[in-house]
């Protein structure tokens, strides 16, 4: 006999609607629990949730700002439209000069073979360090390229080391804000994931001041780097931050350099190229950073407030859930809409618990969900990096059943080839498309022991413009971001998390 209940409404101050589902099988043995115990400790339970004082208040819910304290008022009127209600303008409200995502940090407790993993997987070659042979004594670094995606793996050494030397412990690193502590608890909690998104500005001190002084939390100062390069950051979500990097000389970025500190920042050093193989899938750019979070509205509205960034899309549950599961998105965007910061929430109350939650919960609060890398040719990368899957590289979500594909000339025909779709057929990549240009994307695993952080391989097909200068650019956000696709990634994540739920419910039985 199974009994059951549920308590469905509890209105207390920052509480959610909290929905609590209890199914209590009594075994007919004679050592069975009688089911009255089962009641009365449902009954103190529900007696607890009442009576017991508020949570804490989530990090942001209402971030003070100075100047113009218009953020309450933001999340005041806060509220989600959908897609097919949303308007898309653009007030070029930036508050600072924004040029470009700058790099991504991992912060790892094994730097070497992190960077090596990624740098096998996604063909992006290791070309510069940090570390010992440099004259870090605090932490190792080491700095992936592929065109302007950059990605810097960090781990810390023994605090002892610089002691030792006579040093303090950050004299020699070359990422001044690093802290072991930090370091160490960050990756206890969260495991592999991203300590910072960098992006480039035109000033990071006014651009750090300017945040500061509309509410942003402040994490470090600007700090001059050999007089060359200025670096800042302010608190994003969770344990990450927004890092604002600069450089005295605006003609600084020679990528062809092979002195890493006049493209990247000082105390970097080349890689010898006999240690890094010259590896290269094609991809060549970040195009947003997805970050996870309890509560969408006061998130947004901290991060809108202090960057002046806009609402550049936003989806509901209806637009990009399953019958399942969902989220609700905002999608963050600087003035040219190139640096894209999207963020998702979990919604509650539907038959499975929303991947966003079981992010949040597997990585003990906020973080970065996704990276999505751009492509300039998606095959020949899913080619490369399927080769490796199996051999040190990284997995992909299951595939759309065959029917996806049967539809995909009707949506796509005039602009993929029958060539074109048979590849994405056998590859798994998906396709999207709005009113501007398509989109083919296909997601990883995720990348670590915890299902939190993953990649998205993605190519942008259309929005081709010319800048004052003549040169052809590609509009940021061309072909969206998979909304017809949703459905089809949640249910491979749900796939997915039920294979890890099915070796848990026989031993519970069990037990």
């Amino acid at each position: 006999e199974v009994f059951m209940t549920t308590i469905t409404r509890i209105n207390l101050p920052r509480y959610p609607r909290i929905q609590f589902q209890s199914y209590l099988r009594v075994q007919k043995t004679t050592t069975g629990t009688p089911a009255t115990v089962y009641f009365k400790q449902l009954r103190r339970l529900r007696h607890n949730l009442i009576c017991q004082s508020p949570p804490p208040p989530l990090p942001f819910a209402k971030p003070k700002t100075m100047g113009n304290n218009d953020s309450d008022a933001d999340e005041t009127q806060f509220q989600l439209l959908g897609f097919s209600k949303f308007v898309r303008t653009n007030p070029r409200s930036d508050r600072f000069g924004v040029q470009r995502f700058h790099h991504v940090e991992f912060w790892c407790t094994d730097a070497t073979n992190s960077a090596r993993r990624f740098s096998w997987g996604l063909g992006m070659p290791i070309v510069a360090k940090s570390d010992l042979s440099t004259g870090n004594l605090t932490h190792a670094s080491y700095l992936l390229r592929s065109g302007q995606l950059c990605f810097l793996f960090t781990s810390p050494y023994s605090p002892s080391i610089a002691s030792m030397e006579n040093f303090s412990p950050t004299a020699t690193a070359s990422i001044p804000t690093f802290d072991h502590a930090a370091s160490r608890a960050f990756s206890s909690a969260h495991g592999l994931a991203v300590r910072a998104i960098a992006v480039q500005v035109d000033d990071a001190d006014f651009a750090f001041h300017a945040s500061v002084s509309h509410g942003a939390k402040p994490v470090s100062p600007p700090v001059l780097l050999d007089n060359h390069a200025t670096l800042s950051e302010v608190h994003l979500y969770g344990d990450v931050v927004l890092r604002y990097v600069s450089y005295k000389n605006p003609n600084h970025d020679h990528q062809d350099s092979d002195s890493p500190d006049s493209w990247f920042l000082p105390k970097f050093e080349p890689v010898d190229k006999q240690s890094s193989y010259p590896l290269d899938f094609g991809i060549r750019r970040l195009d947003h950073a997805v970050g996870n979070v309890p509560e969408l509205s006061s998130a947004v509205a901290y991060v809108k407030n202090f960057t002046g960034f806009h609402e550049f899309a936003e989806f509901t549950a209806e637009d990009v859930g399953t019958s399942e599961s969902g989220l609700n998105s905002v999608v963050l965007a600087n003035n040219d809409e190139l640096v894209l910061l999207p963020m998702n929430e979990p919604v509650y109350g539907t038959k499975r618990k929303s991947q966003i939650q079981t992010y949040l919960e597997h990585n003990e609060g906020s973080g970065v969900q996704h990276l999505a890398l751009v492509s300039e040719d998606i095959f020949r990368t899913l080619r490369e990096m399927r080769k490796r899957s199996g051999i040190g590289g990284f997995e992909f979500m299951p595939s759309p059943p065959p029917t996806y594909y049967k539809k995909l000339k009707h949506r796509a025909g005039d602009v993929l080839t029958d060539e074109q779709i048979k590849d994405c057929e056998e590859l798994g990549i998906l396709v999207d498309r709005d009113d501007q240009g398509t989109l083919l994307q296909i997601f990883t695993k995720p990348v670590g022991d915890r299902p939190t952080i993953f990649i998205e391989i993605i190519q942008r097909v259309g929005c081709m413009l010319k800048d004052e200068e003549g040169k052809v650019y590609q509009k940021g956000g061309c072909g969206g971001f998979g909304k017809g696709n949703f459905s089809e990634l949640f249910k491979s994540i749900e796939e997915y998390e039920k294979t890890l739920q099915a070796k848990r419910i026989p031993e519970a039985a069990s037990a």
